[in-house]
C-alpha cells in the first residue's frame, strides 16, 4: 500500500502545475489588537490586522494567503510554529500563499517556499454571522500539495452550497514537515522535539480558527475538520493528538490509509539526510563518514548547519527514484503530539478528541495509481481484479478498522460511513464516465472531492474534460447535492440525517449499518446500504477461495504480501 501513496504524490504532480504566486507581503511587525465583528465587508479585522479579501465564484466572499504562523525559516525552521507577527495598514488577501517545498518528480522540479504557512477563508456574501466552520487538509502523501493545487480544493462550492465558512492551509510536508534529530530541539518548547512539524502546523492552522473565524462570520464553537487521503490521515492525527484538544467538533476523513512511523523510522530517515547534506557540502567524503561526523558534532553547531542549508538542499537528498518523498516518515508516534500506540488508540478508546465522524473510501481506488504506472495494462483482466482487491484493503485499513473499532467503545460518538462509487461500472460494464474511461479510472482515489466540496473540476482542468461530460451531468448534479446536503447537516449537527429531509437514512455504525454507497448511474442520485465491512485477513481470504493461483501470485506481489 506505500507503493500506492508513492504514485499518488506522482500523479498530483502530473496534474498540477507549480503553484500560485506569493502571497503579497504587506506583513511588518505591529501592535495585535481584539478581532473585529462581522459587518458584511471585504475588509476583516484579525488579531493581527487588518485583511481585504474579495468577491469570488458564487456569490462569496474569499480572502486569500492570511498568514497563521511566523514563517518557520532560519532559527524556526524545525521548530513548532509561532504565532504571526501583526501587521500595520490592511493587508491585500487576493492570492494565495507559496506552496511548501516538495519535489515534483514528473516535472524534475523542486517548488515551493519555506515561507508557506498561509490560510485561505471563503464565506457566502451577506450579514449573517455566527456560520458553522468547514476546515479542509489537502492530500499529496504529506510530500506534496497545497491548498491550491486544484480548483477541486477551493472553498466557494461549500460556502455557496451549504452557507459554511470554509477555510483552507498549507503545511510543511516532507522531511522539512516530518523530521528527528536532537541537535534542533535545544531551547525550544517541548513539541518541537516531536519531529511533528507538519501535524503541528494544521493544529496552528485550528488555534488561528478558534482565535480568528468570528471576525469572517464563522463560529469558532463549530467547527468541522476534513480531509482526503494523506489529509484524511492528518485528520485522524488530529482526533488522536492531545494539542488539537476542543479545537473541532466533527471530523470527516475521505480514503485515509491507517499508517503512522516511529520515532526510530523517522530517525533513521532524518539521519540519511544529515548525511547526505554533510556530503554535499563537503564536510565528509561518504555517507558513512557523513555518519560519523554527524555523531561528534557539537549539538549546536549540528543545528546550525542543519538550518544554513537551502530547502533546495534538504529536497535534493531524495532522489528522483524515492518518488516525490512520499515514502517520507510522517505522523510520528513520539509521545507528546502523537500517541505511541498511533491511531491504536481508536481500538483502545485511549484519544482525546471523540467527536462524531463521517469516513469512508471509494470503490475503486487503486485504478488511478495502477493507471498511471501502467501495470498492468488497464485492459487485462488483471487490472480489474488488482484494483477491486486493492480497494477493499483499502477500505480495511482505513475506514472499517478505525468504525469498528470506535463504535465498540462505550460512549461512543457516532461513526458515519460512506463508500463512494460513482464512475465505477457496473455488473454489466456500463460507468457514467464517457468511453473506456469507466474501466480506466472508474471510482478512483479522489474522484468524491469536487462531490464533497461542491467545486465543478475534476484533478485539473484536462481531467475536467475528458471525464465531466454533457451526458453525466444531472446525475453528477443530483448526487454532489445529495452528498453536500448529508455534509451540511453533519457539519451543523453532528447528524447526516438532522437537515437532510427526503434523503435516505444514514445511520451510523453501532446501529448495525456498514454504511451508506453514494451513487449516480444515472440522472439521479442514488444512496443504498453498504453490505459489508472487511479486514484485511477477509480480503485475503477472498482472494485465495475465488481467484485462480496465477491472479493470487500476481495480486499478492503488487500489494507486498
Amino acid at each position: 500500500m506505500r507503493k500506492t501513496l508513492v504514485i499518488a504524490s506522482l500523479i498530483m504532480g502530473l496534474i498540477s502545475a507549480p503553484f500560485a504566486s506569493f502571497a503579497q507581503e504587506t506583513a511588518n511587525e505591529g501592535v495585535g489588537g481584539a478581532i473585529g465583528e462581522w459587518d458584511g465587508s471585504r475588509v476583516v479585522t484579525t488579531r493581527y490586522g487588518q485583511a481585504r479579501g474579495k468577491t469570488d465564484k458564487d456569490g462569496t466572499l474569499s480572502w486569500l494567503g492570511l498568514p497563521y504562523a511566523r514563517p518557520p525559516v532560519g532559527e524556526l525552521r524545525w521548530r513548532a510554529p509561532e504565532d504571526p507577527l501583526p501587521w500595520k495598514g490592511v493587508r491585500e488577501a487576493r492570492s494565495f500563499g507559496r506552496s511548501a517545498p516538495q519535489f515534483l518528480p514528473f516535472f524534475g522540479i523542486r517548488s515551493g517556499s519555506e515561507d508557506c504557512l498561509y490560510l485561505n477563508v471563503w464565506r457566502p456574501a451577506g450579514p449573517e454571522a455566527k456560520l458553522p466552520v468547514y476546515v479542509y487538509v489537502h492530500g499529496g502523501g504529506n510530500s506534496t500539495g497545497a491548498a491550491d493545487m486544484l480548483e477541486d480544493y477551493y472553498g466557494y462550492g461549500v460556502a455557496s452550497k451549504s452557507n459554511m465558512v470554509f477555510v483552507s492551509m498549507n503545511y510543511r510536508i516532507g522531511p522539512l514537515g516530518w523530521f528527528v534529530d536532537d541537535s534542533l530541539s535545544a531551547g525550544a518548547v517541548a513539541a518541537s522535539a516531536s519531529g511533528n512539524f507538519g501535524t503541528l502546523d494544521i493544529i496552528k492552522a485550528l488555534q488561528w480558527v478558534r482565535n480568528n473565524i468570528a471576525a469572517f462570520g464563522g463560529n469558532p464553537g463549530n467547527v468541522t475538520i476534513a480531509g482526503e487521503s494523506a489529509g484524511a490521515m492528518n485528520v485522524l492525527s488530529m482526533l488522536v493528538s492531545g494539542q488539537a484538544s476542543g479545537l473541532f467538533h466533527r471530523a470527516i476523513v475521505e480514503s485515509a490509509y491507517k499508517g503512522t512511523a516511529s520515532v526510530a523510522e523517522a530517525r533513521e530517515a532524518s539521519s540519511g539526510v544529515v548525511a547526505s547534506l554533510l556530503v554535499r557540502k563537503r564536510k565528509a567524503k561518504s555517507l558513512a563518514a557523513a555518519r560519523s561526523l554527524a555523531a561528534t558534532m557539537p549539538p549546536a553547531e549540528l543545528a546550525a548547519f542543519l538550518r544554513s542549508v537551502s530547502a533546495r538542499d534538504i529536497l535534493a537528498t531524495q532522489e528522483a527514484g524515492s518518488v516525490g518523498m512520499t515514502g517520507w516518515p510522517n505522523i510520528i508516534r513520539d509521545g507528546l503530539v502523537i500517541p505511541e500506540i498511533g491511531f491504536d488508540a481508536f481500538r483502545t478508546g485511549d484519544y482525546p478528541n471523540k467527536v462524531p465522524l463521517v469516513i469512508g473510501s471509494n470503490k475503486e481506488e487503486n485504478k488511478i495509481f495502477q493507471y498511471f504506472s501502467k501495470s498492468p495494462d488497464w485492459k487485462s483482466e488483471l487490472y480489474v481484479r488488482l484494483a477491486s482487491y486493492g480497494a477493499l484493503l483499502w477500505k480495511a485499513e482505513g475506514v472499517d478498522v478505525i468504525a469498528d473499532a470506535i463504535s465498540a467503545l462505550p460512549d461512543h460518538p457516532p461513526v458515519y460511513v460512506y463508500r463512494f462509487d460513482w464512475g465505477a461500472p457496473d455488473v454489466r460494464g456500463d460507468s457514467p464516465l464517457p468511453g473506456t474511461w469507466g474501466r480506466r479510472l472508474g471510482a478512483f482515489h479522489s474522484a468524491e472531492v469536487s462531490f464533497f466540496l461542491g467545486t465543478r473540476t475534476c484533478l485539473g482542468p484536462l481531467f475536467t474534460s475528458r471525464l465531466y461530460t454533457e451526458s453525466n451531468e444531472a446525475g453528477r448534479g443530483s448526487l454532489q447535492a445529495g452528498i453536500m446536503a448529508y455534509l451540511s447537516s453533519f457539519a451543523r449537527t453532528g447528524d447526516p440525517n438532522a437537515l437532510a429531509p427526503g434523503l435516505p437514512t444514514w445511520r451510523p455504525r453501532a446501529e448495525g449499518s456498514y454504511g451508506l454507497v453514494m451513487d449516480a448511474p444515472g440522472d439521479e442520485a442514488v444512496f443504498s446500504p453498504l453490505m459489508e465491512s472487511v479486514t484485511k485477513e477477509s480480503v485475503l481470504a477472498r482472494l485465495r477461495a475465488e481467484e485462480s493461483p496465477e491472479i493470487q501470485a500476481a495480486i499478492l506481489e503488487r500489494i507486498g504480501e
